[in-house]
């Protein structure tokens, strides 16, 4: 690796992981974005999910033959030009599309196929290291499929720390342990400074006892690791993506959406501690 290939300062990047799907992953990276970009951060999410829900979610349509993560990962068209504006100010996308499920075929036989995320967000600065004013992204958020395969090994060695969200269900740790262990993998192979930023609790009911169980053992377990914001299960965060929109568009009152400002708040101020360090 030369020093192109090297992770930039700016923009953190952060690949929302967990190789189990319903956990809210999808939800997350949906809201956090758009939390963040309430907040005053510029914001891009890159959905390498070949579900394509996050661009759904954001009311792209996922058109055949569209510009989509699958030509930034060929190489074919930089990040920044892949991008797309959504209905949130500050909120870019680069849309998932079918072609997706192919990919990894496509990039396996390449010498760099573990970096191919890596080299395109290199590329949003360009060769003085500065960046272009309309791509100055403060925060890439990489939405990755529910497995732990190519794609997701690129969105780790190309991301600063994972951000693991954790359904609050009997079988939380077993699948908790599955994501650190890769994690683990990824920085003793291809990304030394990648680190866990944190595990966010998703789909919590107050009224179920075993939900409040999960959010004990979990932070037994894990500790400070764990953010304090706890997602609560909310139907007005399920309705949401049928109308394209975040829920904070499409309901900024309601509990979930006021929790993902909570939880940006909370990365912001986790950002904030691990400069100073």
């Amino acid at each position: 690796m030369n020093a192109h290939d090297m992770l930039p300062d700016r923009p953190r990047v952060l690949a929302i992981a967990n190789q189990k799907g319903g956990v809210g992953k999808t939800t997350t990276a949906i809201n956090l974005g758009t939390a963040l970009a309430a907040i005053g951060e510029t914001v891009l999410i890159v959905d390498i999910d070949p579900q394509g829900n996050a661009s759904t979610g954001l009311g792209v349509e996922r058109e055949i033959g569209a510009v989509s993560a699958y030509d930034v990962l060929l190489g074919d068209v930089p990040l920044a030009k892949a991008a797309n504006e959504t209905a949130v100010p500050r909120l870019h996308i680069v849309p998932s599309t079918l072609d997706l499920l192919g990919v990894e075929l496509e990039i396996a036989s390449m010498p760099d196929r573990n970096y191919r995320l890596r080299k395109a967000v290199a590329g949003l600065r360009d060769r003085a290291g500065a960046f272009d004013a309309v791509t100055d992204f403060s925060y890439v958020l990489v939405d990755c499929p529910p497995s732990l395969n190519l794609l997701t090994i690129n969105a780790m060695a190309a991301s600063h720390a994972v951000l693991v969200p954790l359904q609050c269900e009997f079988f939380a740790l077993e699948g908790l342990s599955q994501i650190l262990s890769t994690v683990e993998r990824v920085r003793s192979g291809l990304n030394p400074q990648l680190g866990i930023h944190g595990i966010v609790l998703t789909m919590f009911d107050g009224r179920n006892k075993l939900s409040s169980q999960v959010v004990d053992d979990v932070r037994a377990h894990m500790g400070d690791t764990v953010y304090r914001t706890v997602i609560p299960r909310n139907v007005r965060v399920s309705e949401a993506p049928s109308h394209g929109k975040p829920a904070l568009l499409y309901d900024l009152r309601c509990a979930g959406s006021q929790a993902y400002l909570r939880l940006a708040s909370e990365i912001i101020q986790r950002e904030r501690m691990l400069r100073a360090a």
